[in-house]
Order: C-alpha cells, then sequence, then structure tokens
C-alpha cells in the first residue's frame, strides 16, 4: 500500500522545494531521514532515496532503488516517474536498449501528466539507438498535445515518419 500520511508528504516536499538550495550530501541525508520514517516494506522510501540519489549525480545508485521500488508495488504517480527517471538512468549509464523498452511499454499505461515525459525520453534512448526518425516522431508527438493550433495535423506528420 502507497498511502503516505499528508503531513509526511508535505516534508518531503519542502525538502524537494529546497533541493537547489542544499548541498548534495546534506539533501540526500535529509531524504534518507525522511524515508527511514515509512515502513521498511515502504516502496516510496526506496522510490524517495533513488530520486534523490538522481538528482544529486548518481545514477548508479538510483537504478537498483527504483527497481525495488518497482518490484515491491510502487503506485500511482510514483510508479510512472520512478520508470520515467529509471529510464533515463539507464541511457546515461549506457544502456539506452533498457530504457527505450521500458518507456516504450510505458506508452501504452494509462494516460497522464506525464504522457509528455514519457515520449520525450523515449526520443533520447530511440536517438542513442540510431533510431533518429522514431524519436523524431515521438517527439513531435509530444509536442503536438501542447500546441495551441494545428495538434492534429502535427501528431498525423509525427505518425507518417515510422509508418513508412
Amino acid at each position: 500500500m502507497n498511502t503516505i500520511d499528508p503531513a509526511w508528504e508535505e516534508r518531503i516536499a519542502r525538502l524537494w522545494n529546497s533541493i537547489d538550495s542544499c548541498d548534495p550530501v546534506t539533501f540526500v541525508a535529509g531524504i534518507d531521514r525522511l524515508a527511514a520514517e515509512l515502513p521498511p516494506d515502504s516502496p516510496v522510501g526506496y522510490f524517495e532515496r533513488a530520486a534523490a540519489q538522481d538528482s544529486t549525480g548518481h545514477p548508479d545508485l538510483a537504478v537498483p532503488l527504483y527497481r525495488t521500488a518497482l518490484a515491491m508495488g510502487l503506485s500511482g504517480i510514483r510508479r510512472r516517474r520512478s520508470v520515467i527517471q529509471m529510464a533515463s538512468s539507464l541511457r546515461n549509464l549506457g544502456n539506452p536498449k533498457e530504457a527505450a523498452d521500458l518507456l516504450t511499454a510505458e506508452v501504452s499505461a494509462a494516460s497522464d501528466e506525464l504522457d509528455g515525459a514519457v515520449l520525450a525520453f523515449l526520443a533520447l534512448a530511440l536517438a542513442d539507438l540510431g533510431r533518429e526518425r522514431e524519436a523524431l516522431s515521438h517527439s513531435l508527438t509530444a509536442l503536438s498535445r501542447y500546441l495551441p493550433r494545428y495538434n492534429r495535423s502535427l501528431a498525423r506528420y509525427a505518425s507518417s515518419l515510422i509508418a513508412e
């Protein structure tokens, strides 16, 4: 179960909001302290620790924590964030194939405000794999959702890049 006390959520949100003014070691320690307040079997604690490592330049330490959080049943928006962030870390660590596989599967997941992020990070992984046309298609598809006009036209053109 991923239900967390709202007061805890507020405290972790405040800490995340302070990341730019915090020393990385101090920031990670703060996240670790808050995560330790959760039950040991809480996937949320693993996710928050992973995100903290990732955000302070340690994708190698983040990936195993993301994997654990997902294996423990992380759900909701944190689950999708975990997939995106882990895929980005995997790509940065030289594994764009696994990143692309994770994000390709995520494209089929329930739609939410992170759809554009899924497509954008998928495009990066595909570009690393030499699949630039497919990457451009995903990038333009993501962009088409935010344009004030020409949404359908751009989405059709984006789709046609890989339909050939």
